[in-house]
């Protein structure tokens, strides 16, 4: 239920406000039909204190116009008026006593909408309505108009005969431009006093047909792969038509397709969609190697199809589809290649392909299928010219095999879209013989040798094998000796010592071993060379003593630091530590040497008192295997205590004897 309405009186009136809507455009100077009420003021009584919803309270005698539709429209939201004039209670509500009365609005002073079609010809001015007050009765009402159009941008399209209260039109409407005017009508008293409220004139301009559809584009591209089914989407055309596509066929825009260039395998190969403009493949057999471009010339027409037409051009691109194989030309081939080459460009194949070159349809992509069991070759697509380009990928030896057969497959980058034979080119590389260089057996030969061998002692042999099947024969010579240590024999390969080979020189040996090149060069035209490495473990002697470090010390006179010597010895164990150390030619005298437990550390100690000078002391050390050798040291005695940090300057006693001497000789 609604909610409880304000009393009034014990009996309930609803004065509704009524309007006959009728759209109609008089002619100039004609009085218009107009549809009219019984009576001006209408109650209607409702007992009880509910009302339901659709419960009619009455009628209104209403007289219309012949051939015009009667609408009737009411101003409370609470009641609907049919057009019958039955009016019904809205939704149910709970009344009180309560009167209500609205009054109708006279009709004079209500105007439905004004259609006006655009582009009419006068003559001008043209009157379009009669606003009319009732008010007018003894009393001289004057009229005006307000709004766009009338006394705002655009003025003056619209006026209104003051005394009349006919509206005019004064000039051809736009409705692309503007398609509805707002104004407002008034009316006045001649002193000027408002006798009406502003009533809303609404004038609609009706459209016609007087803008061609326009594309948006006067050309239009889009592309589409060959072989496509029909039904294939390739592009969208679009027209526009400033007239009203809405409430009329005047913007309606339908396309359709006038010409197709060329007219190959038929002429209609596409179709476009009559609402959207959406161009399709209707056909199969496109084909881009027979025809690479269709133009199709676009009809746009408004008026769904039955008015004015306008045509723009759409290119549409065949793109490449794989479905033409590569085929090679010629299929067949012959190669030399000389053995031990690699990376040799045996052959280029050149295939044609009918797809767009550059294109990944056309791209050819090779394949050894046969014939190359010891992987020996290898082929590649060049970039520029799409050959194919068979080369070595390591050496081929003519003495193993002098021919080789290959069958190659050629395909494209991308799979074809049907199915197709593929192309197969055959290829017999013959291997020429050359002279390949002797071989030494191993490449690198490691044996043991002593140092300090005699010169021409023996060392080893080192000899070379030639791959060649004639009988050649092999020289050798030393290619590299850092140290110039060894000789060969030219003719048998023999290795001698030429030098001292010494183990401990860091100049020529690392981790005991000293490396020499050599090279074996067979008798061919041209000779060929083979180079072998000689590796030789350089075995220990005990050619070396015990040598102490530091040889230069520093120590005091009194109560003195015993000073620790480290010993070094160059040969490998046992020709090494531990040592042993003694004093020699007298030095043992003021000095004592001792040897650490490990028996590789020496400490000199001084024995007796010195004074401030320096000494030589002669220390012997010898290895484990008695190998001896005598060192100097070098030892600088000062006058101080325990740890040396400063030696004092010796005293120069008779020179300053001289001096006091020449001095008292003055005196």
């Amino acid at each position: 239920m609604g909610l409880l309405r304000e009393p009034l009186a014990s009996l309930l009136r609803f004065l509704l406000l009524l309007q006959a809507q009728v759209f109609w455009l008089p002619c100039a100077g004609s009085e218009p039909c107009r549809a009219n009420f019984g009576e001006a003021e209408v109650t209607l009584e409702a007992g009880g204190t509910e009302l339901e919803a659709g419960q009619a309270l009455g009628k209104v005698a209403v007289t219309g116009c012949p051939g015009q539709q009667l609408a009737l429209l009411g101003t409370d939201n609470d009641f609907t008026v049919l057009n019958s004039g039955t009016v019904q209670e809205r939704k149910a509500a709970k009344i009180s006593l309560a009167k209500h009365i609205l009054r109708r609005r006279k009709r004079e002073w209500v105007v439905p909408p004004i259609s006006v079609p655009e582009n009419g010809k006068g003559p001008f001015p043209q009157r379009l309505n009669q606003l009319k007050s009732n008010k007018d009765r003894g009393t001289k009402i004057f009229y005006s108009i307000t709004g766009p159009g009338a006394d705002s941008p655009p003025e003056g399209v619209f006026t209104i005969e003051k005394e009349t209260g006919w509206l005019l039109l004064n000039k051809p409407l736009d409705r692309e431009k503007i398609a509805k005017y707002e104004l407002f009508g008034h009316a006045v008293s001649e002193n000027g006093a408002s006798v009406e409220d502003p009533m809303n004139i609404s004038i609609i301009v009706t459209d016609q047909n007087d803008h061609k559809p326009k594309f948006t584009q006067d050309v239009f591209r889009g592309s589409v792969l060959e072989g496509v089914l029909p039904g294939t989407s390739v592009m969208q055309v679009t027209a526009t038509d400033e007239d009203d596509a809405i409430n009329t066929y005047n913007g309606v825009v339908a396309y359709s397709i006038h010409n197709q260039e060329p007219q190959d395998p038929h002429d209609l190969m596409f179709t476009v969609h009559r609402s959207t403009g959406t161009i399709s493949v209707i056909s199969s057999g496109l084909d881009r190697e027979k025809v690479p471009e269709y133009t199709l010339t676009i009809q746009a027409t408004d008026m769904d199809g039955d008015g004015s037409t306008t045509t723009a051009i759409a290119t549409v691109e065949i793109l490449d589809a794989n479905d033409n194989a590569p085929m090679f030309e010629p299929q067949k081939y012959e190669a030399r290649v000389p053995e031990n080459a690699v990376d040799y460009e045996v052959q280029r194949l050149t295939v044609t392909d009918l797809d767009a070159p550059n294109s990944p349809a056309w791209q050819a992509t090779y394949r050894i299928v046969g014939g190359d069991d010891g992987d020996h070759f290898t082929i590649t697509t060049h970039p520029e010219s799409n050959q194919g380009i068979l080369t070595t990928k390591k050496g081929l030896d003519f003495e193993t095999q002098n021919q080789h057969t290959l069958y190659i497959e050629v395909t494209n980058e991308t799979p074809f879209v049907v199915k197709l034979p593929t192309s197969t080119a055959t290829i017999v590389v013959h291997v020429e013989d050359v002279n390949e260089a002797p071989v030494f057996v191993p490449p690198s030969k490691v044996i043991e040798a002593q140092e300090g061998i005699s010169v021409g002692e023996a060392v080893c042999i080192y000899t070379a094998q030639d791959p060649d099947k004639e009988d050649q024969k092999i020289s050798y010579h030393i290619l590299r000796d850092p140290a110039g240590w060894l000789a060969m024999d030219p003719e048998s390969g023999q290795v001698t010592a030429a030098g001292m080979l010494d183990r401990e020189d860091e100049q020529f040996v690392r981790n005991n071993v000293y490396e020499v090149m050599v090279l074996a060069t067979d008798n061919g035209s041209p000779p060929a060379t083979g180079t072998g490495t000689l590796l030789l473990t350089l075995a220990d002697i005990n050619d070396h003593g015990p040598i102490p470090e530091p040889r230069q010390i520093i120590i005091c006179n009194q109560s003195p630091v015993p000073q620790v010597l480290n010993i070094t010895d160059k040969d490998l164990s046992p020709h090494s530590s531990p040592f042993q150390a003694q004093l020699m030619h007298d030095s043992d005298i003021y000095w004592k040497a001792v040897v650490n437990e490990k028996g590789d550390t020496v400490t000199l100690s001084l024995k007796k008192f010195l004074k401030q000078d320096i000494y030589d002391v002669y220390l012997s050390l010898s290895d484990h295997g008695n190998k001896e050798q005598l060192t100097v040291i070098r030892a600088t005695v000062c006058d101080c205590y325990g740890h040396v940090e400063t030696c004092p300057k010796p005293w120069k006693g008779g020179f300053i004897l001289s001096i006091l001497g020449a001095v008292l000789a003055l005196l």
